[in-house]
């Protein structure tokens, strides 16, 4: 597979341009890890989450190593890209956050000229879940947000390039199942952190993230969604498959932070 990147790099200079007032940048090291952020968001805008904007969907894989393996490559070219299991059962892969249909199109076209994708398919604002959530209210939102949480259990979700100790799997699910129903949430559980609206944990609903200090410091190190009846779903980490735990338990119950919702 070649590896031109000096396309894709000048293809990223011209959009990034446009979007930056939209999106932070984030840099991180770790799940939670000690990050330096650089936001551009308004500060009016915090507390809740952009709406994602046009994706690239591509593959339909019946083995999920493989969707795993694309997923990983193309994080190795600095695309924020994570798998999926879609209705029709097949994992899918998807990436990429743009302002409009044309731009997503035009991103796609550059990176398949450089066979590091093929067939590929533009996902729109109106195809996510917040697109109806004007007519169908919150609760609508925070229950798919927290059945496609669910589908992922039993899968081994991983971030590529990352190591156990140093790995990005929690923030990577929650970032995942939040930009699959269309809230563009950051990269980082230590990001993550940073924005939405401080939750009491008696007043917990669906799709709020919970939040855990798992190092042994007081920081943010661990990220997962919860779904009601004290209980949240989590990537525990490399090696290990999404699941779902118990806040009541003694080693989450120790090492709580907090919780935030965003919407």
């Amino acid at each position: 597979m070649p590896r031109k990147r000096n396309s894709l790099l000048i293809f990223y200079c011209k959009w990034r341009q446009f979007f930056v007032c939209l999106l932070p940048i984030v840099l991180v090291i770790g799940c939670g890890g000690k990050a330096t952020v650089v936001s551009t968001q308004p500060e009016a805008k915090r507390e809740g989450l952009l709406r994602m904007g046009y994706s690239i969907q591509i593959g339909a894989f019946s083995k999920l190593y493989n969707a795993i393996r694309l997923s990983e490559t193309l994080q190795d070219y600095g695309l924020k890209a994570y798998y999926f299991v879609h209705s029709s059962g097949l994992y899918k892969v998807r990436f990429g956050n743009l302002p409009s249909k044309g731009m997503a199109k035009q991103h796609a076209e550059t990176l398949r000229s450089e066979g590091i994708i093929h067939e590929y398919y533009i996902v729109g604002p109106d195809d996510y879940p917040t697109a109806k959530i004007s007519k169908n209210g919150k609760t609508y939102l925070r229950n798919e947000i927290v059945e496609m949480a669910k589908s992922f259990i039993g899968i081994p979700y991983r971030w590529g390039g990352s190591s156990a100790k140093d790995g990005f799997d929690c923030s990577g699910f929650t970032m995942a199942v939040y930009q699959l129903n269309g809230l563009n949430l950051p990269r980082s559980s230590t990001a993550q952190w940073r924005l939405g609206s401080l939750v009491k944990r008696d007043q917990l609903s669906k799709a709020d993230l919970v939040f855990f200090a798992t190092t042994g410091e007081s920081r943010i190190s661990h990220v997962g969604i919860y779904i009601g009846e004290d209980r949240f779903i989590h990537a525990p980490g490399r090696g290990k498959r999404v699941r779902i735990a118990s806040l009541s338990k003694t080693y989450f119950r120790r090492r709580y932070m907090g919780a935030k919702n965003y919407f």
